[in-house]
């Protein structure tokens, strides 16, 4: 904790802890004087709804909201019509919450919790109105109001009483992340520091990106927020996805040069070090960036037949350090306009994305599969249990299998943070026993009420406000809510307690034992999996020939890439030191970047690269990480030995430039590009 932040973010948990206890009471009040079945629903809702930011808070209301009325009209058509096929009915619940999970993790943004939500609530519902089906149709709209006075309440509470907006959190991130960034270019420019260093730099920015991404998600539902800062964030994002295999290529090729060729280029090695203090230099006495442009300029040399090596990487070198100087510039006139309020459309940007702004993030339908099958299978056990004993408090064994499976299923290893959830379920069922047998039933009045639970709900919102301790304050705070279950009258029975909670108990067990069955694949296949997943998205671009976005294809690669970052330590030594460099971002970035010649090359040329580019595809596709084959190798020279020869000026600059990021990707440690007996390239 900072002195110098405000007093919100300093006290920031305790804050939370008050104003969500303030919201579950007033729900519950409302609850009970609209004399709603179930008002402990509301008070429950507020705790799961409930986030340090307020946009967070809203956009999950909202998708609480949906998902609920989703899964509630689901029960309404599922259970009238098959209670009378107890089987069946299991059957279509399993199945139902098993698709909505699979979709859920397919979509992986915080909507999926509309596809989570809608499926587990069918088990919420449906499994403990089996006995009065008639009342099914009473029981969802209750729930529905319950839930939406819990979100209403919640959301009010959130923006009204200290709101926390979403945009200043995203904006420090940012400003920290292009700040790192900065260095990171100062580092590379200036050969400074080791290279594990600037590896370790590099790696932090590619998981900040997708924090960051994550937290934006949020800006939409920030009624707080400016729409004109959400739109500045959203343009400096774009550029953000673009800086970081920039800033990887031109460590790559000034490593390909070496020292030697700086030494014999001082005007080269200057513009470096201008560029370098540019980068860094504070607002205000930062250069024109067109003066920069002009000094990379006046390197530039047209590429030829007689074009050395050496020349062709310092022309892609410069053509980096354009962009570099674009994006920097972008960044900076966008972060000036965002505090300055002015609008973000009227700035004249260097880079444009031609799909707009639309994250792109990984999908692993195998894993989603498997996941989706482990919780209708843990549902479906603990229904043959509750059926074939004919226990009459079961129905919450297959529930709280529902919701365990569904909660934890995004996790590497959701086995480990079930039985954590279950343990914390366990204290929860304690402390309820307490309040229920021994507590409660001394009170005789509402406020007195409140003052009793005031202590152990207030400790659970301070364990939610912390991230450290979010999961187990969340499992405490809504388990001890829901089974808690106030009403207007003290009904609670020992036996029938103790009997909920054992079904309870069983189902968080069960579900458990079969997802350690079923996900028991953990990190190291996971990193594998995304390994694989990245070069399969080469072998597509290469056969589409690049016809992809820029942006779109660094954003799913980048987000590939924190998904990585977290699993690294699985990875064997060659996959580790490709994470590290980006490669397979800077290689299908080249591919991509390789279709904006294609337009201007001879035919003659354009075969000779499709014919390369049908080989990189094929190897993709089988890597099986011992490096790509040898004669993909002579294909990229074959297609760099076309090129140069190529009569199109700019076609033929563009494509060098693609196939030197290709072959300095795919083969970092291959000799210097050579051109055979009887082609004209100088070595």
């Amino acid at each position: 904790m900072r002195a110098d932040e405000p007093f919100l973010v300093r006290h920031a948990d305790l804050i939370f802890a008050l104003k969500t206890f303030a919201a579950s009471m007033l729900a519950l009040v409302i609850a009970l004087a609209m004399d709603l079945p179930r008002p402990y629903w509301a008070m429950a809702t507020v705790y799961i709804t409930s986030q340090p930011l307020a946009g967070a808070t809203s956009s999950k209301a909202f998708f609480r909201v949906i998902g609920t009325l989703v899964g509630a009209t689901m029960t309404v058509a599922l259970v009238p019509h098959l209670i009378d096929a107890p089987e069946l009915l299991s059957l279509a619940i399993a199945l139902w919450v098993g698709l909505c999970l699979y979709l859920s993790l397919l979509d992986g943004t915080p909507r999926s919790y509309v596809f989570m939500l809608a499926g587990y609530t069918v088990a919420l519902i449906g499994f403990p109105s089996v006995s009065e089906p008639g009342a099914i149709f009473d029981i969802a709209v209750a729930r529905v109001e319950e839930i939406s006075l819990g979100i209403i309440c919640a959301s009010l509470v959130s923006t009204i009483v200290f709101p926390r907006s979403v945009a200043p959190a995203v904006a420090h991130r940012v400003d920290t992340w292009l700040s790192d960034a900065q260095r990171l270019s100062e580092a590379v420019l200036l050969r400074q520091g080791t290279s594990e260093t600037r590896r370790g730099r590099r790696l932090k920015l590619a998981t900040d990106i997708v924090e960051i991404d994550t937290l934006s998600t949020h800006l939409a539902y920030d009624r707080l927020t400016d729409r004109n800062a959400v739109t500045g964030l959203g343009e400096i994002r774009l550029r953000m996805l673009m800086l970081l295999p920039v800033i990887a290529s031109l460590e790559d090729r000034l490593a390909a040069l070496g020292e030697e060729a700086l030494r014999r280029q001082p005007e080269l090695k200057r513009l470096l070090e201008d560029l370098a203090q540019w980068i860094t230099s504070d607002v205000g006495a930062r250069q024109p960036a067109e003066r920069i442009r002009a000094m990379i300029a006046e390197r530039q040399a047209v590429l030829d037949g007689s074009a050395s090596w050496e020349r062709i990487i310092t022309t892609s070198l410069l053509l980096r350090l354009r962009e570099l100087v674009d994006l920097s510039r972008d960044c900076r006139a966008l972060t000036e306009a965002i505090a300055d309020g002015r609008n973000v459309s009227t700035l004249d940007l260097a880079f444009h994305s031609e799909a707009g702004a639309a994250p792109v993030r990984h999908r692993d339908r195998g894993l989603a599969l498997w996941s989706a099958a482990g919780a209708a299978t843990a549902i479906l056990i603990c229904c043959a249990f509750w059926i074939g004993t004919g226990w009459p408090d079961g129905a919450s064994a297959p529930m709280m299998a529902a919701v365990a499976c569904s909660f934890f299923a995004a996790q590497d290893e959701p086995a480990r943070f079930i039985r954590s959830f279950g343990m914390w379920s366990l204290v929860a069922i304690v402390v309820v026993a307490v309040y229920l047998f021994a507590i409660v039933p001394a009170i005789s009045h509402l406020e007195v009420l409140i003052v009793a639970l005031a202590p152990t709900f207030l400790l659970y919102g301070f364990l939610i406000g912390r991230p450290a301790t979010a999961g187990a304050g969340m499992a405490l705070a809504a388990n001890t809510a829901t089974l808690l279950a106030i009403q207007s009258t003290y009904s609670a029975d020992f036996a029938s307690y103790a009997n909920s909670a054992v079904a309870f108990f069983i189902g968080v067990v069960i579900a458990e034992i079969v997802t350690r069955i079923a996900r028991g694949v953990g990190a190291e296949w996971i990193a594998n999996r995304l390994v694989l997943s990245s070069w399969k998205t080469i072998a597509v671009a290469a056969e589409r020939r690049g016809k992809r976005d820029r942006a779109e294809f660094a954003g799913l690669m980048l987000h590939r890439l924190g998904l990585l970052v977290q699993r690294i330590a699985f990875l064997s030594e060659s996959d580790r030191r490709d994470t590290d460099s980006l490669v397979q971002l800077r290689i299908g970035l080249n591919i991509i970047d390789l279709r904006r010649a294609r337009y201007g090359l001879a035919i003659s040329t354009i075969s000779v690269i499709d014919d390369m580019l049908d080989q990189l595809a094929a190897a993709c596709r089988s890597y099986a990480g011992e490096g790509m084959p040898l004669e993909l190798l002579a294909s990229v020279d074959r297609a760099l030995a076309h090129a140069v020869k190529d009569p199109n000026e700019k076609a033929r600059e563009d494509a060098l430039i693609g196939l030197v990021g290709i072959r300095r990707g795919l083969f970092p440690d291959a000799p210097a590009y050579r051109p055979r007996a009887g082609e004209s390239v100088a070595a």
